[in-house]
């Protein structure tokens, strides 16, 4: 390419830098992406940005998708490139921007990984040997009861909670959005169990889950807890958090079928955030269907 359009990608990235003081993180992403349609440009002998068309920039994406690149990273690399050429259509550089309607493949959507009913149940119906492990089944069996996110639980402080109610209030959620939810029975009595110890260690601290001195917890202690705790059970499968929300989402909408309340109890902004909880829904039915049904599978002579 030639060296004013050299140049100007690194006025763009200047810019990027000093006046919308983006993190060193964005810069850095910025640079590689833009890095790779430079190349794109010296193999196809483009010289300057204005020479660039939309043809070229499918091109472009479609050569970078061969490669392996997933459908969010694409994405990205799009992102990068409509903003420097929005860049240079305010400098008068270019007259239009080639990335403007080109849209990344479609990434099939990953289903969550969920446990089964029994397997919540093997986890969370034990005996506990010590006031950590009380404090422990009482996050997990909150987590599985109210389908909470993981940084919805750690910010949790005790006003939230109404044990008499039944009942907890998220204060900010994803989005910042509040909503309150229903606690089961098994974590009320998991969580009067914890109370009863966390006074003594509490001081000043609101928060609902704290450390051993005090501290309110951490996102990684918790993710560290449970996985000490599965490993204490002989679970041999990863559990992370979010696995017991999945579980949570995913056996209510198979007893309730009702779509728009596991939406509201999950805090999705979108149903179609939710629905993929019915895809899970339906491999369970799936599964039953194979190995109930007479005549689903072929009988071997």
């Amino acid at each position: 390419m030639q060296a004013v359009a050299q140049q100007q990608l690194v006025d763009f990235l200047k810019q990027l830098e000093v006046e919308q003081r983006v993190s060193i993180h964005t810069l850095k992403s910025y640079q590689r992406d833009l890095k790779y349609l430079v190349g794109f440009c010296v193999t196809k002998s483009v010289e300057q940005w204005e020479q660039l068309q939309t043809s070229d920039v499918r091109q472009h994406i479609a050569t970078r998708h061969r490669k392996g690149l997933s459908s969010k990273s694409l994405q990205r690399e799009l992102s990068s490139i409509r903003c420097f050429y929005r860049f240079l259509f305010k400098q008068a550089i270019v007259n239009a921007n080639p990335a403007q309607h080109v849209k990344a493949p479609k990434q099939a959507r990953k289903l969550p990984k969920t446990l089964d009913v029994d397997e919540v149940g093997g986890l969370l119906d034990s005996g506990v040997n010590s006031v950590l492990e009380m404090r422990d089944v009482a996050m997990f069996e909150l987590f599985y009861s109210s389908g909470l996110r993981l940084s919805e639980l750690v910010g949790l402080n005790m006003p939230d909670i109404d044990l008499r109610g039944k009942s907890l209030r998220v204060q900010a959620g994803k989005g910042g959005k509040a909503r309150i939810l229903p606690i089961g029975s098994k974590a009320i009595d998991a969580l009067q169990k914890w109370f009863e110890h966390r006074q003594a260690s509490s001081g000043n601290e609101l928060a609902v889950f704290i450390s051993a001195r005090g501290s309110r917890l951490s996102q990684r202690s918790v993710e560290y807890r449970l996985a000490q705790w599965c490993t204490k059970k002989g679970i041999q499968s990863h559990v992370h958090p979010h696995m017991l929300r999945h579980s949570f989402a995913s056996h209510l909408l198979q007893s309730s079928q009702d779509l728009r309340a596991v939406q509201e109890l999950l805090g999705h902004s979108s149903i179609s955030t939710t629905q993929i909880y019915t895809h899970l829904d339906f491999e369970h039915l799936a599964k039953v269907y194979d190995n109930a049904h007479p005549r689903a599978k072929k009988k071997l002579f």
